[in-house]
């Protein structure tokens, strides 16, 4: 999944990245904390903007502190990364840990690519977030662990909002609802701006209904639009949908819908908290009306399910020094340094007990609430395909807009969605 991160000034930047590992000739058992690892170094690749200077400094310190090896962190850039990586991991010395983006995580596991961290999981991941560890996991074995999350929420203009009469934020999707029925009717504010091909929200709404995207027909996958779960998720999505003016066959980026924000005519958008940033950018005098809430769910008590984006580290199975890479991760991934990075970054860590360290950043304090119940596109290798333009979840999405059955939708993307899935990894 590829991922950016924005930074605004009053704004906590929320981000998430991709890349990939792999792992195993082994050095031989713990030397942590003696001298046998002295006179080695570890080649971590991390992506720009993943991880603070403050951040590699802190863990760098520590890991030689115990292990009397150097670590050595390379960041790269998005543009040509996934070549850059399939490259690396085919070669004699490929770099010993990775970021990986967690929905990537399956097709570098399904090419051998990746070194087993059961070991790891055992020793420092029983109380990891569930929902977030699960990307991290193909075939019932641990191939990746999980680092850092983010998901989408609720972005308002607080002075609409106070226009329209209303005083608290919604608590339920029914609440949401009629908040914004309200603005319209007594604002000239458009409620919310809600592309028709939103569609990682529209992901979101699928697993809040429990549904999923693909199932399995024999040996292989196919689509599973015709759910009707699924069909549920999409009938939620219209009714928004419907108070909004923005474009049924547009996604968020087209335009921008931060930037349609930050003309300070719209009620609210679901999007990332970095958006944010957008919209300030495109007019600073929006930055103290901006507010943020957790996209409510059917009751109060659940919020609503979201995609979770984000990224793992893995271990390269080339590597030649798998226990010291394993060090780093214990190291890197301990309540410390994964609270530090979250404080920092203002991103989900991998387990709740860790989310205080988000007080005070409002877009996180937004979005933790809904981890638990969050998920992410099918975690299997054939789904990349799906995602390549035109995406056919998209194309159905628009063909109910306009009118469709889910069912004549779901019909409609049926023979390119089972093509795609169906291409040869």
């Amino acid at each position: 999944m590829k991922r950016k991160l924005i930074t605004a000034i009053g704004v906590a930047g929320m981000m998430i990245s991709l890349a990939a590992c792999g792992g195993d000739n082994g050095d031989g058992g713990d030397k942590a904390g003696a001298d046998g690892y002295a006179g080695e170094t570890l080649t971590v690749w991390v992506m720009d903007g993943s991880s603070p200077d403050q951040w590699q400094k802190d863990v760098q310190a520590a890991f030689e502190k115990k292990t009397k090896a150097k670590v050595k962190f390379e960041v790269q850039q998005w543009n040509g990364i996934q070549q850059k990586l399939t490259t690396a991991l085919s070669e004699e010395n490929p770099p010993d840990v990775f970021e990986i983006g967690n929905t990537q995580t399956p097709a570098y596991a399904k090419t051998g690519g990746l070194a087993d961290l059961a070991d790891v999981k055992t020793a420092i991941g029983a109380d990891w977030t569930e929902s977030l560890n699960k990307s991290a996991v193909y075939d019932s074995k641990q191939y990746a662990v999980p680092w850092y999350f983010a998901n989408r929420v609720v972005l308002y203009n607080k002075k609409i909002w106070a226009e329209a009469g209303i005083k608290d934020t919604p608590k339920t999707r029914d609440e949401f609802y009629a908040d914004l029925k309200q603005i319209g009717e007594k604002t000239d504010a458009e409620p919310i701006y809600l592309p028709g091909q939103n569609w990682y929200h529209f992901v979101g709404l699928t697993i809040g209904e429990g549904a999923e995207l693909v199932k399995k027909d024999g040996d292989k996958y196919v689509s599973n639009l015709d759910d009707p779960k699924v069909a549920a998720a999409m009938e939620t999505y219209k009714k928004f949908q419907a108070l909004s003016k923005a474009p049924k066959d547009k996604d968020e980026a087209t335009p921008q819908q931060g930037e349609v924000f930050g003309k300070g005519n719209v009620g609210a958008f679901i999007g990332m908290g970095w958006e944010a940033g957008i919209a300030i950018k495109a007019n600073p005098k929006i930055e103290k009306e901006i507010g943020y809430f957790t996209i409510p769910g059917a009751t109060a008590d659940k919020p609503e399910g979201v995609f979770l984006g984000g990224s793992n580290l893995a271990v390269a199975a080339g590597s030649k020094k798998q226990e010291l890479a394993k060090e780093f991760l214990k190291i890197a991934l301990s309540d410390k340094y994964e609270g530090e990075l979250a404080k920092i970054n203002g991103v989900i860590p991998n387990k709740d007990a860790l989310q205080a360290n988000l007080k005070g950043n409002a877009v996180a304090e937004a979005a933790a609430p809904a981890v638990a119940g969050g998920g992410t596109t099918p975690l299997i290798p054939e789904w990349a395909a799906v995602e390549n333009a035109p995406n056919p979840v998209k194309t159905y999405m628009t063909a109910v807009l306009n009118g469709k059955s889910p069912a004549e939708a779901a019909k409609q993307v049926e023979g390119e969605f089972n093509k795609r899935l169906a291409q040869q990894q």
